[in-house]
């Protein structure tokens, strides 16, 4: 596998940024409770922005602050997610590279059906013309994340049936400092992360600037037949440049420039296992499969401006993100004749497709004919632009207090599709290329959208109460353009396919503190989802409910809720990763579906409670119920429905899943342990009992780390993903049962000045 390591431009500009903010200063000021803080130029843009303002919060906000994610140190959004009560991941390649995230049954395929945002900025590459996430951002170098669920959604668009995925990049310390660290992990895996920064005085105003860098990768932990390469290599840059003015300023201002660049090179597939296989080694790849790769480049530009006068401030974002992707990887396999067979197909069957399944497996002294396996060029361009204001103000009328925002963006996002088919034969394990494709020639086509968003709420306080009506206005155009896979050139004047789309999506919140410790919130919304530039299916609606009471005195910190989600119409998007069998890009109507649930989240100070004063240990838990169901009977070619009866379950919705966090911290000691139990699914819709062959296995994961601190700012660490190395199939999509990924053990050194 390619290793990327051109990084000059990375070079000069750290060089750059390290010089204005005295990269040669003090490295003794303290910087770990800057890590903590979110840039206060968002404080607009996000729900909450701390764990403080989440658990005040009239919807129900789950943040992850920079000390847990540092204490567990996961690199995989999944894994973090965990800690996130109503939110669903399914795994694919084991990495979370391109992580499958839904929330309150929203469907996780690609993300596409949740809005995922880092420092305000939508993150998917064409949030409204394409939403699936062929790009995520680096975990690794997140200082916080928050998950917004309820009426707290309609803040966001356009996409608020599920929630919203809000993540916070390593924001610029007050004072010089910085993190470097080290670690490497069973597979060959391994990771550098490290960055530096601070604030400077410059006269009248501060100035700051910070460079972060993260470098990783890993051999994989699945085995190619013929011993090809399985992992991954990630770089990720990240340029920050920040003026502000100081305290007691007439005017109180702040800009904050960001840029950030990655690449990664993945030797990843769609092609999975028969289950007879993935008894007998589930990490096994067939050598149909060796010269699948993914390769994304990705850039972000985003400026932000704040500005507060007497009475009210305005935060105004602008940005542009552009990611380039190729996927080469086998899309499907001759059987006997002319026509080719799914992988899906093939691998649920493959006693009936025996001359296609012996084409995947491409054994050692087996010669296929030609053309027999077909390989597809992936080759997507995507860009999304923007610009949002939103004016923030308080006032009072009699005795009621008022927090108004008040916001409008105006956003464009298109995706390219430029691809094409070659085919190869195998030969004695080894494929051989017998006829390339011409560029163009498989889809040959643009989508894109225009939209305009304006949104407006009041989060009104008297006493003991607080009232949080909203709306959202989304006016949206959609156009794809169809050059046809015979003109290359796109020399020709296709008529294009135009829908617009205009919506109003309101919510409102309401939370009662009876006391200093126990409070009532209750929320509606409408969730929204825009149909795909050229598509005939409707806009995903929905009308979701939540109720619920947090509790916090002592020791002792607990939150429930109950959600109803009530779908009038539920879609399902054709694509690669759901398994294809049907065209891509193609939207079907689900009508009708509901689904319910039960959340809770409950933290305990146990050294607190016991009176312990030298060692701290919390413990958390979080659980989630899950009840899916669709409202009528139809067939559909989408191959996660397929025939539905009224009633039957959603498929890749587990009914429980538990999560259990706990420490123990004494001295320079620290031991943590994270456990997480998820109930079978099925990966297709239906009822009753679940086939092998659509059987998404229940598994309990054990995850432990120690860690001591050798001197201040230096920790040792030793952690292991799966340590009881439970083997677990995730799912059947793409093509075939697909593994969890096994124990890993992992040593590494932080450092911190």
């Amino acid at each position: 596998m390619a290793r990327i390591s051109d990084h000059r431009t990375r070079l000069l500009i750290s060089g750059a940024v390290c010089a204005l903010v005295a990269c040669g200063a003090s490295a003794e000021t303290e910087n770990a409770a800057s890590l903590e803080e979110v840039t206060l130029s968002l404080d607009r843009i996000v729900v909450a922005g701390s764990k403080e303002k989440a658990e005040g919060a009239a919807s129900l906000v789950t943040f992850i602050d920079a000390e847990t994610l540092a204490r567990l140190d996961y690199s995989d959004v999944g894994r973090v997610l965990r800690l996130a009560p109503g939110v669903y991941v399914q795994d694919e390649e084991g990495f979370g590279l391109r992580p499958d995230i839904g929330i309150r049954g929203s469907g996780t395929d690609r993300s596409e059906r949740i809005l995922v945002m880092e420092d305000g900025v939508p993150i998917a590459p064409a949030p409204y013309a394409a939403a699936s996430a062929y790009y995520f951002p680096s975990m690794a170098r997140m200082s916080g994340v928050e998950v917004v669920k309820g009426a707290g959604a309609v803040k966001y668009g356009p996409r608020t049936v599920g929630g919203a995925l809000q993540l916070f990049s390593t924001p610029i310390p007050d004072d010089f400092g910085g993190r470097v660290s080290l670690a490497a992990g069973s597979d060959d895996s391994f990771r550098t992360l490290g960055h530096v920064g601070g604030f400077t005085d410059a006269g009248k105003i501060e100035i700051g600037g910070l460079v972060e860098y993260l470098h990783e990768g890993s051999g994989g932990f699945k085995r190619l037949d013929n011993g090809g390469d399985t992992g991954y290599a990630l770089d990720d840059f990240v340029a920050k440049l920040a003026f502000r003015t100081k305290d007691g300023a007439s005017l109180p201002q702040s800009l904050d420039l960001k840029y950030q660049t990655s690449e990664q090179d993945s030797d990843e597939t769609y092609l999975g296992l028969t289950l007879a296989d993935f008894a007998g080694n589930p990490y096994r790849r067939y050598n149909g499969s060796q010269l699948d790769n993914i390769n994304v480049d990705h850039s972000l530009y985003q400026a932000t401006h704040n500005i507060e006068f007497a009475s009210f401030g305005v935060t105004t974002t602008a940005y542009q993100t552009k990611t380039e992707r190729i996927w080469y990887k086998l899309n499907d396999v001759r059987d006997t004749g002319t026509a080719y067979v799914s992988l899906s197909n093939v691998l649920r069957a493959p006693a009936n497709y025996a001359t296609a399944y012996a084409n995947l497996l491409g054994a050692e002294g087996f010669v296929s004919a030609n053309d027999v396996l077909r390989v597809r060029a992936n080759q997507r361009a995507y860009e999304a632009k923007g610009i949002q204001s939103v004016l923030g103000f308080d006032l009072e009328t009699g005795a009621m207090s008022h927090a108004i925002e008040a916001s409008v963006r105006y956003h464009e996002d298109e995706e390219d599709r430029f691809q094409h088919d070659d085919r190869y034969r195998i030969d004695n394990g080894t494929m051989v290329l017998t006829t390339a494709g011409a560029p163009g020639s498989q889809d040959n086509r643009v989508g894109s959208a225009e939209a305009w968003s304006y949104f407006i709420r009041d989060e009104v306080t008297l006493g003991a109460l607080t009232f949080s009506p909203g709306v959202r206005y989304e006016s949206i155009r959609l156009k794809r353009v169809n050059y046809g896979t015979s003109d290359p050139t796109r020399s020709g004047s296709p008529t294009p396919s135009v829908n617009d789309v205009e919506v109003w999506i309101p919510g409102a919140a309401l939370k009662y503190d009876f006391n200093g410790a126990l409070s009532l919130f209750a929320g509606v919304h409408k969730g929204f989802a825009n149909p795909a530039p050229g598509s005939s299916a409707k806009a995903e609606e929905s009308v979701n409910w939540e109720g619920g009471l947090r509790y916090s005195a002592g020791p002792l910190r607990a939150e429930i809720a109950g959600f109803y989600n009530d779908y009038e119409n539920l879609v399902g998007t054709c694509t690669a990763s759901t398994g294809g069998g049907c065209s891509i890009g193609e939207q079907f109507d689900g009508g009708e579906a509901s689904v319910k649930g039960i959340e809770a989240s409950l933290g305990f100070a146990a050294d607190e409670a016991l009176g312990l004063t030298h060692v701290k240990l919390p413990v958390n838990v979080i659980y989630t119920l899950s009840d899916g169901e669709f409202g009528s009977s139809f067939t559909s070619a989408f191959g996660a429905w397929g025939t539905v009866a009224a009633g039957d379950e959603l498929p890749y919705l587990p009914e429980h899943q538990l999560t259990v966090d706990a420490s123990l911290e004494a001295g320079a000691f620290r031991f943590d342990t994270l456990v997480n139990y998820a109930s079978e699914t099925r990966s297709v819709a239906g009822s009753g009992a679940i086939g092998a062959d659509r059987l998404v296995d229940a598994r309990t994961i054990v995850d432990l780390a120690t860690s001591y601190e050798i001197r201040e700012g230096i920790r040792l660490k030793l952690r292991g993903e799966n340590v009881f190395d439970e083997v677990y199939n995730v799912g059947f999509r793409p093509s075939g049962a697909r593994p969890g990924k096994p124990r890993t053990l992992w040593a590494s050194i932080d450092v911190t000045f």
